[in-house]
């Protein structure tokens, strides 16, 4: 099961800046060992909900360290017995650009 999240928090630096917070709950997902891609948006870890829900929540907590408000957004892509698609459905995707899929 795919799992992308956007956690930010509701008060940012003088400058606007978000990348601090950001960087500390990214820090959480990479620190748990489950497959994750990060992207300028969001960031997308591979898992059974019992292992991916516990990460999400630990990095909103990290966030929070930085803020009294933290915003979540999750969009998941429920499918299990499948695993590996973190990289697989983009590979599918590109195939079919390039013409080698039907």
């Amino acid at each position: 099961m795919l799992f992308a999240f956007s956690v930010a928090p509701g008060t940012a630096g003088p400058d606007g800046s978000v990348s601090a917070a950001v960087a500390d709950a990214v820090r959480v997902v990479r620190d748990s060992g489950l497959p994750y891609e990060t992207t300028s948006m969001f960031t997308t870890i591979e898992g059974d909900w019992e292992e991916v829900m516990p990460v999400i929540k630990a990095a909103c907590d990290a966030v929070a360290e930085h803020s009294p408000r933290v915003s979540l957004v999750v969009k998941a892509d429920l499918r299990p017995g499948h695993t590996g698609q973190l990289r697989a459905k983009v590979e599918r995707v590109e195939e079919r650009l390039r013409g080698d899929g039907s």
